[in-house]
C-alpha cells in the first residue's frame, strides 16, 4: 500500500482566525468558501463561519485543516518552512498579520503564528 499526503492538520484553539492567517501567509491559498448548505449545517450546530471549529484552507499543495481541540496544549509538533524571495519584506508582512519573531538563525528566521505555533521563514 502506498499513500499520499492529503492534508496537514493544525490542532488549535480558534480555527477560523488561524486559518485566515495561514491563507494570507501562503501564496495561492484561501479559506474554503462556505456555501448556503454549509452555513445552514454550521448554524444547526450553533456555529458560524467565524466560529467554525474545523476550517479548511485550499491551495496548490496539500489542504490545510485547522481543527479546534479542547486539550490544554495546542502547539503542535510539526512546523512549516515558508520559502520567500525577500525574507526581510516577508517578515514585515508576517508581523502585520500577527506573527511574532522567535529567533534569527543562519539562513532562516523562526516565527510564531498568532497561537504560538512555530514556522520558519527561509530564503528561496
Amino acid at each position: 500500500m502506498s499513500g499520499r499526503l492529503d492534508q496537514i492538520v493544525f490542532d488549535c484553539a480558534r480555527a477560523a482566525p488561524l486559518a485566515r492567517f495561514w491563507a494570507a501567509v501562503l501564496d495561492g491559498y484561501a479559506v474554503r468558501p462556505y456555501d448556503e448548505a454549509e452555513i445552514a449545517r454550521l448554524a444547526a450546530l450553533g456555529f458560524t463561519p467565524d466560529t467554525d471549529p474545523v476550517v479548511m484552507v485550499d491551495g496548490p499543495g496539500p489542504t490545510l485543516c485547522f481543527h479546534e481541540i479542547a486539550r490544554g496544549r495546542t502547539q503542535g509538533r510539526l512546523h512549516l518552512d515558508v520559502a520567500v524571495d525577500d525574507p526581510a519584506a516577508a517578515r514585515d508582512r508576517l508581523l502585520s498579520l500577527g506573527a511574532t519573531p522567535v529567533r534569527e538563525a543562519d539562513g532562516y528566521t523562526v516565527m510564531a503564528d498568532p497561537e504560538g505555533n512555530h514556522f520558519c521563514l527561509v530564503g528561496r
